[in-house]
């Protein structure tokens, strides 16, 4: 990259203004509070259109307020970095007094990981804060930052956060026990202020990213079809180098599981299809679930690695199913949306025997209203969470309340 020595940095800072002025303070992503904003490195994963930007400029503007000089945001994929490194620039930021320095979309700059560290170990008095796709393995790079960055994950809305940006309601999140143990009087407390029933369909369809608050409901799929083509034309093809022939063949791959989710699949078969290697599609199932468009699920008691084989695969979320198929399954979508929730909250899921999942020892079955318990009973601790219902009783949970993890 060649380096052209104008250290014009108001066009930065411009965009920087700009961007800051445009965010307001209504609604926080749950990760706001949880992230330790005092690290000398922060790095803040997640799909497209989770919200990560914004985190990031909320927390410049409303916690932070340092003065102009010590604070830039910019983004990883500005024509400034046509003429320009990040160090040079870093540099320049340091000496006219800068000390937090945010960078958008990391993965979208060449060598990002040898520079950061450069960053990191020769001005020690930087705070850097840098986002990236899911997909990004960010100790992988050719830079050693293991001991240097803490890494926070932003995924979609919970069912929860949905209700609060649709202005539905401020609600406490729960954990899973405390859920489960005491769900008809979490229920009843939520019911007092929501009917959530037919919110809850509207967040399978199309509530997960909070895009849904910018456009009208028509338009999600086709923004989710133009996301899902960005992350495995643009984001994958940054981090994995993959040519258009590459990417057609994984987008023919998701188009043959949002098919038939949850998928089971034959690995020989899907190698034949799509004319690769068995290898590339254990490859490409682990680099779909890094970028948040596929959950893999193992059987109980099995360990994972790149080639194992997965013994279900869902859609990521529902709003990719809706997305990508006309009339999704609802038994599908129901699992999707326990998998997807459960997951997000840092629960470990794997497939038992008997039932749909296993989580913290207890024995899942998903299904409506009317769904038995037969499947599951023998088990010490097992509950059915049923869609349709607004309260639950004993192990029945209404599947809703689920949305309330985090």
């Amino acid at each position: 990259m060649s380096i052209v020595k104008d250290k014009n940095m108001e066009i930065l800072y411009s965009y920087h203004d700009n961007l800051i002025k445009q965010v307001n303070n209504s609604f926080f992503r749950y990760l706001f509070k949880e992230i330790h904003w005092d690290q000398r490195m922060l790095a803040i994963k997640g799909p497209r259109g989770s919200g990560k930007t914004t985190l990031m400029l909320q927390y410049i503007r409303f916690l932070l307020q340092k003065p102009r000089e010590q604070v830039l945001f910019i983004t990883a994929d500005h024509y400034w970095f046509y003429t320009h490194n990040l160090v040079e620039t870093a540099d320049e930021f340091y000496k006219n007094g800068g000390r937090y320095l945010f960078i958008d979309e990391v993965h979208k700059y060449p060598n990002w990981s040898r520079e950061l560290k450069n960053i990191y170990d020769g001005y020690p008095e930087v705070r850097i804060v840098f986002s990236s796709s899911s997909a990004l393995d960010i100790y992988r790079g050719e830079s050693d930052l293991s001991r240097r960055v803490i890494t926070y994950e932003l995924p979609g809305l919970s069912f929860r956060e949905f209700l609060e940006l649709g202005g539905h309601g401020k609600f406490p999140s729960y954990d899973l026990v405390n859920l489960i143990q005491n769900h008809h009087e979490i229920a009843i407390d939520i019911l007092n202020k929501v009917q959530p029933l037919p919110l809850f369909k509207k967040y399978l369809k199309y509530g997960y990213l909070p895009l849904f608050h910018e456009g009208s409901p028509e338009e999600i799929p086709i923004r989710l079809n133009q996301t899902i083509n960005a992350v495995i034309e643009t984001d994958l093809g940054h981090i994995q180098e993959y040519g258009a022939g590459t990417a057609f063949k994984i987008k023919k791959l998701l188009g043959v599981i949002a098919e038939s989710v949850p998928f089971k699949p034959n690995i020989s078969a899907i190698a034949r299809k799509l004319e690769v290697s068995r290898d590339s599609i254990y490859s490409w199932f682990s680099f779909l679930e890094n970028a948040r468009l596929l959950n893999l699920l193992t059987m109980e008691g099995k360990g994972i690695s790149l080639l194992q084989k997965p013994e279900k695969v869902y859609l990521e979320n529902t709003n990719l199913a809706n997305a990508l198929s006309l009339q999704p399954d609802l038994g599908s979508i129901r699992e999707t949306f326990l998998l997807n929730q459960l997951l997000n909250k840092k629960i470990k899921v794997t497939l038992p025997d008997k039932g749909d999942f296993l989580a913290e020892g207890i024995h899942i079955e998903v299904g409506g209203k009317n769904k038995s318990s037969k499947q599951v009973r023998g088990q010490d601790t097992f509950l059915i969470a049923s869609d349709g219902i607004e309260t639950g009783l004993k192990n029945r949970v209404p599947l809703w309340l689920f949305g309330f993890l985090y």
